[in-house]
């Protein structure tokens, strides 16, 4: 079983991932049970990549008011930057808030502690 899991900060949540192989069963929600599911390590390293970590950073510590905004901080277009936080999202690892005419992305979490093997 793999897990990562936000190191906890006042405005992060709790988050706890793991690798659910297909045909296996979620266990019963806990405590220490995971929040987010991802179905291999390629797809858990791809959402967890470096460069999605540095953005969740961005977000957190620039708090761009919208993905224009969040454009010319990263460098990034629009539509390429929507399609990560909507994936992101998926994940709930942000979320986005609807303004007037602008969505304002919300980092949730952004430090990872990955713990490799079955957990006790």
């Amino acid at each position: 079983m793999t897990y990562a899991m936000p190191i906890s900060s006042s405005e992060m949540k709790r988050c706890v991932v793991s690798i659910r192989r297909s045909g296996e069963q979620e266990p019963p929600p806990g405590k220490s049970q995971p929040t987010v599911w991802f179905q291999s390590m390629a797809t858990m390293a791809a959402v967890l990549s470096e460069d999605n970590q540095s953005l969740l950073r961005l977000i957190r510590d620039k708090r761009p008011k919208s993905l224009t905004e969040l454009a010319e901080l990263t460098g990034r277009q629009v539509p390429n930057l929507s399609r990560t936080l909507r994936m992101m999202e998926g994940y709930g690892l942000i979320k986005s808030k609807k303004n007037v005419c602008e969505i304002e992305p919300i980092a949730l979490a952004t430090k990872f502690l990955i713990m490799l093997g079955e957990s006790k």
